[in-house]
């Protein structure tokens, strides 16, 4: 059994899907150039995230990585939170309005080994913070910004097994318009070095996604309409930026960084991969 087993679809046309996807072409635009309709480009989609989503759930773990910076991001489902209504605020199922991406970023490798999708809060804190806790072997160094619910997840995940801190960021109105005006490193638990209580390659990471993922690109009408379609193609991304594609600074892709593998993946590979995980 490979990768392109279950779709009817010949595999260069299925690379040519998942490699435009890959490049920040919308869904649509995709259909456009590989000739195929709109639908079949979100089976593929659907398909591959599910071996891709296998893979890293499989390889990525057991990790150690010394400088990890978490994050979130924000965006949209369906609508803009300002246009939801009552009755869909009340019953968020499936998910509709703001929409949020919780990202760990490794400093050194530049490896993500988990991201979550949900809301911004406590619960989903709890979740991304167990499961990157869940994936580490060794102590690490650990650094969000300042949203309190950081503070309860970190603890509930890693307990004192870990070198925390936080960048307190400070806002103020400049011309009428909300901006930062200073940073502060704030130790939380163990002893973090304050050289590296930073998010600067978190943030750098955020950029990455919304030049490549199209449904994250802002002012545009390729946000997603369904909330299972943002993660299918964010499980995508995320397996083909730590193992196929080469890290500009590092000449080598994060998952060889990490010592997670010792060559750079092809894209057939990593969906063959995701079959035998």
């Amino acid at each position: 059994m490979t990768g392109y087993s279950g779709l009817k679809l010949p595999p260069e046309k299925i690379l040519r899907i998942v490699n435009c996807l890959c490049e920040g072409v919308s869904v649509r635009a995709t259909a456009r150039l590989v000739d195929v309709t709109k639908n079949t480009v979100l089976r593929v989609m659907r398909h591959v995230a599910g071996l891709c989503q296998h893979v890293m759930d499989d390889r990525l773990r057991n990790l150690n990585l010394k400088y990890i910076q978490a994050d979130e991001m924000h965006t949209f489902t369906k609508k803009k939170e300002a246009r939801v209504r009552d009755d869909e605020r009340r019953f968020k199922s499936p998910h509709v309005g703001d929409t949020w991406l919780w990202i760990a970023t490794d400093g050194e490798t530049k490896l993500v080994p988990c991201f979550y999708v949900g809301n911004r809060d406590l619960v989903a804190a709890q979740r991304f913070m167990h499961d990157l806790a869940d994936r580490l072997a060794s102590r690490c160094q650990l650094t969000s910004d300042g949203l309190r619910a950081y503070q309860w997840a970190v603890e509930s995940a890693f307990g004192s097994d870990v070198d925390y801190g936080m960048l307190v960021k400070y806002y103020s109105a400049v011309d009428g318009e909300i901006r930062l005006t200073g940073a502060r490193p704030k130790a939380i638990t163990g002893y973090p070095d304050p050289r590296h209580i930073s998010t600067s390659y978190a943030e750098r990471n955020n950029l990455n996604c919304r030049t490549f993922l199209r449904r994250l690109t802002r002012l545009t009408i390729a946000f997603s309409k369904k909330l299972e379609n943002l993660v299918a193609m964010l499980w995508i991304y995320f397996a083909h930026y730590n193992f196929v594609r080469i890290h500009g600074s590092l000449r080598i892709t994060p998952a060889m960084a990490a010592n997670v593998t010792d060559h750079v993946w092809t894209m057939e590979e990593l969906l063959n991969a995701g079959v035998s995980s």
